[in-house]
């Protein structure tokens, strides 16, 4: 990286260093790329991180447990409710605390909401990074409608701090199960799917015949290449690894629902291609609605917080947590030396693995190409650097 950063041009005057970024919008937040290329083809792309670093980490060593839980929001603030619920149970492992039942199935109802507007994002963002304006409308359009949801459950609409040590923070609110179910059959159209905002997503964009070439056989991950560079979620299985969290290594209330994986299956050109990344997401959204229907269903009655100590002070010990975040696994590792603070706090993130992959994957790709790469990966910059 250093001989990068040294050289401008070569020599010859064929070969040039760029950078893209770090104030780029299609780096999807303040990260940089080194781009080595011959016109308008790469010979590198090396990612440079480091612009957003805030020592979340090291914070959570410095407060109490309790109050690390709202700096978790900013580990990833589009789909912040996995990283509540990460840090969460990884405290509760330390404690041998057991969360009632009526709390895990709001936590799986909050974070298949927020899946969903994660996505969203996700997908409108990438249809205009690829040059499609119209279809983020209509998904911030839909992603504002879940906030809305969101913010009547827990108050927030984005770093909403409504996982608590123990379960969550607020019970149903009176008749918010009738409006979320209401706005499900909107989003897959219930019992119409052909009527859905999904339906009229796919005719809008996923299934145009621009869009398809654009993104068919371009920036191709193959199964193993994505399993040895260890990526997580949508990017691991739109390289056809059918592995989900939720499923394989189920926590809280995710045994008692049924869904399916979507996995990629080279639609659009090849397995593992920048439009199966896309696509998983699409039906991702789906599937988390059907999830959301089951647990509003089936919710236990009973108390949505568990009984925990004013002052958490675990036993020295360790814990792991692994939840399926929107961008794949999340997982926590927190280390508890007897005190009312952790003394150690890791969080190991889906964005940050899956930047270890685009320098190995960019030669000899378009530097356009590179656009669509990384908004098929769906990297938040926060979720990089912490």
């Amino acid at each position: 990286m250093q001989k990068l950063i040294l050289r401008r041009v070569n020599a010859g005057g064929d070969e040039m260093l760029l950078n893209f970024g770090p104030q780029h919008p299609s780096t999807h937040g303040v990260i940089n790329f080194l781009v080595d290329t011959d016109g308008e083809v790469m010979r590198k792309a090396v990612p440079d991180v480091g612009y957003l670093h805030r020592s979340i980490e090291k914070i959570g060593e410095l407060v109490g447990y309790p109050g690390f839980m709202p700096y978790t929001d900013r580990i990833d603030y589009v789909a912040a409710m996995f990283a509540n619920e990460g840090y969460a149970v990884a405290v509760e492992r330390l404690l041998k605390l057991e969360v009632p039942p009526r709390a895990q199935y709001l936590r799986a109802v909050s974070c298949e909401l927020c899946r969903i507007a994660s996505h969203l994002v996700s997908v409108g963002t990438m249809a205009t990074d690829i040059g499609a304006t119209t279809p983020l409308v209509h998904a911030l359009r839909e992603r504002e409608r879940i906030n809305d949801l969101i913010e009547e459950l827990c108050g927030a609409r984005l770093t909403y701090n409504y996982h608590r040590i123990g379960g969550v923070a607020f019970d149903l609110p009176g008749g918010w199960k009738e409006k979320v179910l209401a706005y499900l059959d909107h989003l897959d159209g219930g019992e119409t799917p052909s009527r859905s905002m999904l339906a009229e997503f796919d005719r809008l964009i996923t299934y145009n015949e621009i869009y398809l070439k654009r993104l068919g056989a371009v920036a191709v991950i193959p199964r193993e290449m994505a399993v040895g560079y260890g990526l997580v979620g949508p990017n691991l299985r739109g390289s056809g690894v059918d592995w989900d969290v939720r499923r394989d290594v189920p926590y809280g209330a995710y045994r008692d629902f049924k869904f399916d994986v979507p996995v990629g299956r080279g639609i659009a050109g090849k397995v593992g291609d920048a439009f199966d990344r896309y696509w998983v997401r699409v039906q991702e959204m789906r599937e988390s609605a059907r999830i959301v229907r089951q647990a509003l269903e089936k919710i236990p009655e009973g108390e949505f917080m568990a009984k925990v100590p004013r002052r958490i002070k675990p036993e020295a010990g360790e814990a792991l947590s692994r939840v399926e975040s929107a961008r794949g696994e999340m997982a926590y590792y927190v280390v508890s030396d007897g005190t009312d603070k952790a003394y150690r706090v890791r969080a190991r993130t889906g964005s940050y693995l899956a930047m270890g992959i685009i320098e190995d994957l960019s030669p000899g790709m378009m530097i356009a190409d590179l656009v669509a790469l990384i908004a098929s990966l769906d990297v938040v910059a926060p979720e990089i650097d912490r």
